[in-house]
């Protein structure tokens, strides 16, 4: 077992590192007080090729692997999960499932420029009725005269609003005589009858796009079908696999990232004479972070280098996912803690990273269908 990183995936950790350092955390409270979506951060992440890392380079993309893009998506996440979630909704939800089931013909329409940031994709699973249950969908779509007719509803959708806005994969009962067939359709930004609405008010992820969608008599060409008729339900279980392993990687950038500025703040910080990390009650929240984030980076590591030698990662992305979102909650919770008051203030990063931690561990399957799933893996 070698824990060291090559020296490729050592690159693209220190690139984005000092990338978000240097250019996302100056404006992350700004962008976050202002609910901001970031369009110059996301175009300078194209420019640097980091919005289609696990995808081919003959489509635009980085040609790497999806531990380059864990790292990735770690560093930024360190930083400000608005960021994070933008790009890995982008890459694991909106491009992947163009990548890994869309003919060669939708490919080439899309890839480059959804692999260039020049385009943000979406993913519209969730529903109203539809949540946990993703297979209870709702939306319908009709073939008629060459055309899919698409009506229904989607809410909770990342990247489908903002100007750059390119196109969402959408799930949808495509069956003709009332049975439960769900199948997948590409819906591109502007198609009549396909309405974002406004934005949510939410508690964290401020910069982020996340908003309902509304479809009525949508029309799209019969080639937006994605894969085959009637997949749509195996495929984003697929596409969901795959986004854990994203999500487990944001978890883990926001604990190390907590940890960081709690450590820095309680050697700066004195009391009683003295910096308040020389207390015992502070040194034990700090060494219990610590440890449980070189545990759980490990964890996730493990999910992404298992996809990319093609194997079953279902059970450990699972797990990835769980102990990260549960992780990044308690490291922000104990950041918080230690800074005290100043903890409870907007003007400290901290403040943002409690907001934004809890929606891992609802996003992407709640804590409980996580257990489900390892459950189900593990023969229970």
């Amino acid at each position: 077992m070698d824990f060291d990183l090559s020296d490729d995936h050592e690159l693209i950790r220190s690139t984005v590192r000092d990338f978000a350092e240097g250019e996302v955390a100056p404006a992350a409270e700004e962008l976050d007080r202002t609910k901001s979506f970031p369009y110059e951060i996301v175009a300078q992440l194209g420019r640097l090729g980091l919005m289609g890392i696990p995808f081919p380079e003959r489509y635009g993309g980085g040609g790497s692997d999806s531990l380059a893009y864990a790292l990735a998506v770690e560093q930024l996440a360190r930083v400000d999960s608005s960021v994070a979630i933008t790009l890995c909704a982008h890459t694991s939800l909106g491009t992947q499932p163009i990548h890994l089931f869309g003919t060669e013909e939708q490919k080439q329409e899309w890839m480059p420029q959804l692999c260039s940031g020049e385009r943000l994709g979406a993913f519209g699973l969730t529903e109203p009725d539809a949540g946990s249950d993703a297979g209870n969908t709702r939306t319908r779509a009709r073939l008629h005269d060459g055309e899919w007719v698409v009506d229904g509803a989607k809410q909770f959708i990342t990247n489908a609003g903002t100007d750059i806005s390119g196109m969402v994969s959408i799930t949808a009962l495509t069956g003709s005589d009332g049975t439960r067939e769900i199948s997948n359709l590409i819906v591109p930004n502007g198609t009549p009858g396909y309405e974002p609405g406004e934005p949510y008010r939410k508690m964290g992820w401020n910069a982020s796009d996340t908003r309902p969608l509304t479809f009525t008599g949508c029309r799209v060409p019969e080639g937006s079908l994605l894969g085959r008729r009637g997949h749509g339900f195996k495929q984003f279980l697929q596409v969901l696999a795959i986004g854990r392993i994203g999500v487990a990687a944001m978890g883990l950038g926001l604990a190390q990232g907590a940890f960081d500025l709690a450590l820095a703040y309680a050697k700066e910080r004195r009391a009683f004479g003295q910096a308040i990390s020389r207390f015992q009650a502070i040194q034990v929240k700090l060494a219990d972070m610590a440890t449980e984030i070189e545990a759980a980076r490990y964890i996730v590591y493990k999910a992404a280098l298992a996809k990319d030698a093609g194997k079953d990662f279902n059970l450990i992305a699972a797990q990835a996912k769980l102990k990260t979102g549960r992780l990044a909650v308690r490291c922000a919770e104990e950041a918080v803690q230690i800074h005290g008051g100043y903890g409870y203030m907007e003007e400290y990063p901290v403040c943002r990273m409690y907001r934004d931690a809890k929606i891992l561990t609802i996003g992407e399957g709640t804590d409980e269908v996580q257990q489900m799933v390892i459950a189900r893996a593990l023969g229970a």
